[in-house]
Formats: structure tokens, sequence, C-alpha cells
């Protein structure tokens, strides 16, 4: 079934190459903004570094049968450690903006203000959207 899906797309994309190539950036208005988003959870990674706290899919994950394969986002993709990497992936596709989710557990590893502020959670995302300016594009949180 998917090896037919997928020959089916194939088939779709290379019928539609010459549409492709009257189709781009440039058919947008200028003023388009091209990005791509991300969700903490999903993408950073580093669950227990940093002084980030548990948060409650880091909780349920753990619990064995809940999530199908077990799989957890311990490591997910591993932004927390490669968003350079990653930063740097964006400006090569040639893309305006990055819009990311912020996981609070970080920030406020507690879950509270009244535990304290996690600096180095805010360090991590401080240098995140430096990055993402030094490489030209744009922080839309």
């Amino acid at each position: 079934m998917v090896r037919r899906a997928l020959s089916a797309l194939l088939l779709t994309a290379l019928a539609c190459d010459v549409a492709y190539a009257k189709f781009g950036r440039n058919s947008f208005h200028e003023d388009f903004i091209f990005g791509t988003g991300s969700a903490a959870y999903q993408y950073e990674g580093a669950y227990k570094e940093g002084g980030k706290g548990l948060s409650v899919w880091d909780i349920f994950s753990h619990i064995p049968g809940k999530i199908k394969n077990n799989d957890t986002g311990d490591v997910a993709d591993d932004f927390y450690h490669r968003y350079k990497e990653d930063v740097k992936l964006l400006k090569d596709m040639n893309l305006d903006a990055f819009r990311f989710s912020i996981a609070w557990t970080r920030i406020l590893p507690t879950g509270s203000l009244s535990g304290g502020i996690n600096k180095e959670g805010v360090a991590f995302y401080n240098n995140l959207i430096n990055e993402v300016i030094a490489n030209g594009s744009r922080s839309n949180n």
C-alpha cells in the first residue's frame, strides 16, 4: 500500500514537472514570509538537561504501554544540542522565519514562578533567537 502511494506520488511529481518550473518563490507576493516551525517536546530532547523540569508528556511517555513502542521525547531531534546546525539549514533553505514553541518546564522547572526561573533555560532560548537572527531569519513567537 505504501509502495503504491509513493509510486503514485512520484508519477504525479514527474507529471507536474512543467507546472513546477512555473511555480516558485517568485509566485508569491514579495512580502510573503516563508518559514518553518517546531514544537518543543517533539523537537528539543534533552528532557533532563539544562535544569529542565518534567512536563506532563515527559511523565506520561515513561509509563510503559502508554505510547506506541514506548517512544519518548527524551532525545527527539536533539535540537537542544544541534540548534546551530538546524538554524544553518533554515538559512540554506532560504527561509525567512522560524516559529518555535518554548518548553515552559525549561524556563519554570517546578511549574511556577515561586519555584524560580531556570537561567540556563532562558539562556538556551536567548541563544536560539540570536542564532536565528544572525542567520538572517526572524523568530515568529
